[in-house]
C-alpha cells in the first residue's frame, strides 16, 4: 500500500516533483505484489507512454490483471483496446464482454459504450431497446453524450416501449446493476 500510495504521489505531483518514471518504478513494485490499483496504473502508464516506452503488450498485461480482480476501469480500458484494435486484433465481441464487465459496477462510459454496440449491432445483434436501456443507464449517471445519443434511439421506440425500459433501468439500478441484460 505504501508503495502504492508513493507512486501515487509522483504521479500527480503532490509533495514530490511529478515524475512518470518514479511513479513507475513504485506502482511496479506494489503491482507485483498483486495490488490491483498498481496494476491498472502500471498499464494506465504503459498505454499512454508516461514514464516508459507505450507498450500494448504491457498495457493488456497489466490491465488484465486489474480487471480480473474487478477494477472496472481496466475492464472499460480492455473493452476500448478490443473496440479499437490498440495491441489486439479488433475484436467486438472481447469488446462487449468488457464492457458488460463494468457497467455492471455502475461504469458510465462502460455503460455508454455497449448502448453505442447494441445501437450499431457491433459484436451483437442489433438492438435498439438494449441500446436505449444502457444509454439511459449512462444519462443516470450524468454523461450528456449519452442523453443525446438515447434521444436518437429513443426516435426508434414508441412510447410503451420507452416506459417499460425505464421502469426497467431504475430496478436494474436498484440492484447494483445485476441482471440488467
Amino acid at each position: 500500500m505504501a508503495q502504492h500510495n508513493l507512486a501515487v504521489m509522483y504521479a500527480e505531483g503532490n509533495g514530490v516533483g511529478q515524475d512518470y518514471a518514479e511513479a513507475f518504478k513504485w506502482y511496479r513494485l506494489a503491482a507485483l505484489q498483486g495490488h490491483k490499483l498498481a496494476q491498472f496504473n502500471v498499464g494506465l502508464l504503459f498505454s499512454n507512454g508516461w514514464g516508459v516506452a507505450q507498450d500494448y503488450a504491457q498495457t493488456l498485461k497489466w490491465y488484465r490483471l486489474a480487471a480480473a480482480q474487478g477494477v472496472a476501469r481496466a475492464q472499460l480500458n480492455l473493452g476500448f483496446m478490443y473496440a479499437e484494435g490498440r495491441g489486439v486484433a479488433r475484436d467486438y465481441q472481447q469488446a462487449l464482454n468488457w464492457y458488460q464487465l463494468a457497467a455492471k459496477q455502475g461504469d458510465a462510459i462502460a455503460q455508454y459504450n455497449l448502448g453505442v454496440m447494441y445501437g450499431h449491432g457491433q459484436g451483437v445483434a442489433l438492438d435498439y431497446q438494449r441500446a436505449y436501456l444502457w444509454l439511459f443507464l449512462s444519462a443516470l449517471s450524468g454523461n450528456p453524450t449519452a442523453v443525446k445519443n438515447r434521444d436518437i434511439i429513443a426516435k426508434r421506440l414508441n412510447q410503451n416501449q420507452i416506459s417499460q425500459i425505464q421502469q426497467m433501468a431504475h430496478v436494474c439500478q436498484q440492484k447494483g446493476f445485476k441482471g440488467c441484460d
